[in-house]
């Protein structure tokens, strides 16, 4: 018996400590939370990216969905998914300024996102302007329900995106304010983000779901043609 004891409040301190804990991140405020992120978002060498629309209006033509790695030069490789009335996926390749797609029967050609009311995908990774300046351009920051997945405890920080903050990113959105929702590791680095509102300004509000992960393998972005 004197040995079992110790032994149990040992299993109990650890199994505590699995259930819950607390982190660094709990003494800070949403606002803090978020500018840690954007820092972190902009430190990393390279970024694994992906992006989903909940659903498009059948006669929209807009990104349904792109993944892919980014770096901050910025550029971009991988591949989209566009709405248009023959739906095009293809692989893609954004980088100084351009962005190229490789189509079917024509190969890799030069083609301008905003006819399709998409963004540059390279330039969602730029650390003025990209997508970690929506992180300290939200306003009206709540913190929400904490949950562990794996090793990581996920905490979720909703908020307001002024309509002007999204245009710089989606030049067919609307400029009345989108909703957010990040959810951030206690490492403070946003694994995710949805966001509702008039991405394509005339439709409607659009939800869009986008997942990050800031160790993403190397690559190497270069113009194809």
């Amino acid at each position: 018996m004197r040995k079992l004891v110790p032994f149990l409040v040992t299993m109990i301190v650890a199994l505590t400590g699995c259930s819950g804990g607390s982190s660094p991140a709990d003494d800070q405020s949403p606002e803090e939370r978020l500018a840690e992120a954007k820092q972190n978002f902009d430190a990393a060498d390279y970024i694994g990216f992906t992006l989903n629309a909940a659903e498009l209006p059948a006669d929209l033509e807009g990104l349904l969905s792109a993944e892919g790695t980014g770096t901050h030069d910025p550029a971009f490789t991988g591949e989209v998914k566009v709405q248009a009335p023959v739906d095009l996926i293809a692989p893609l390749i954004a980088v100084d300024g351009a962005v190229y797609a490789e189509l079917p029967f024509v190969g890799w050609s030069e083609l301008d996102p905003t006819a399709y009311g998409a963004p540059n995908p390279a330039e969602l990774m730029a650390r003025d302007g990209g997508i970690s300046s929506l992180f300290t351009a939200t306003t009206n920051l709540k913190t929400g329900d904490s949950q562990r997945s794996g090793q990581q405890i996920l905490t979720t920080i909703s908020g307001t995106l002024p309509g002007e903050a999204v245009q710089d990113l989606f030049p067919s959105a609307g400029s009345a304010d989108f909703t957010v929702n990040y959810t951030l590791t206690d490492d403070n680095d946003v694994s995710g983000a949805t966001i509702t509102g008039p991405f394509y300004e005339g439709f409607g509000d659009q939800t869009y779901t986008i997942d990050l992960e800031l160790d993403a393998d190397p690559v190497d972005i270069q113009a194809p043609i």
